[in-house]
């Protein structure tokens, strides 16, 4: 059966357009301690959370050039944690004024049937990867360190390889359209973190 026509259309989240916010950067292996240690000293005391999370990503070809993405993440490690799904709008690079990457932000979750649901709709999946790491809050500021890994077997998560000799490093904001100053803070949070890691705004079309 063929999938049905897929019109482009701003995604909100209710009622209130959410933004996501966000820097990037990575750290080789041998420094990963020392910026731990940095992200204890920064962000709020509270012990950093672990993770172990599953992620597929799905595409549902219409009749534009660029599929229609959504992905689904679920947790490894915590018994009974829902399924999440979620939806990132095109990044917006255009304003030098901001200094993070702002694109269009969706996040719910879902029952456990999740992928079944998005199968029966006509999304394929296109591939799919385990993340383990560290997550850390600053505020309303969310900082991740995670490695990714490789599924060697599709839907087999017990075999994985690490897709590199790094971790990547992500300072995250979700907030109404509109909040460009959290940027701002984002950037001098960032500056703390140098030389360690150089967190910036990498449009996601140039690693293409």
């Amino acid at each position: 059966m063929e999938a049905p026509p897929v019109t482009m259309m701003p995604v909100t989240g209710g009622t209130i357009n959410m933004m996501e916010y966000l820097l990037q950067g990575s750290v080789l292996d041998h420094s990963l301690e020392s910026l731990i240690h940095r992200l204890r000293g920064l962000c709020d005391n509270m012990e950093p959370e672990t993770f172990l999370d599953h992620e597929m990503v799905f595409l549902l070809k219409g009749q534009q050039a660029s599929p229609f993405v959504l992905r689904a993440r679920r947790s490894m490690d915590k018994t009974g944690a829902p399924w999440h799904l979620r939806y990132l709008g095109q990044p917006e690079m255009g304003d030098k004024n901001r200094h993070a990457l702002v694109r269009n932000c969706v996040d719910i979750a879902t029952s456990e049937n999740l992928t079944d649901f998005l199968m029966e709709m006509g999304f394929r999946m296109d591939h799919e990867f385990v993340a383990k790491g560290h997550l850390f809050r600053k505020g309303i500021m969310k900082i991740m360190v995670y490695k990714i890994f490789r599924i060697l077997m599709p839907g087999n998560t017990d075999s994985t390889e690490a897709l590199s000799l790094s971790y990547l490093v992500e300072l995250s904001v979700v907030a109404p359209a509109g909040q460009d100053m959290v940027s701002d803070d984002m950037r001098n949070f960032a500056e703390q973190l140098k030389p360690l890691v150089h967190l910036e705004k990498i449009d996601p079309k140039r690693l293409m």
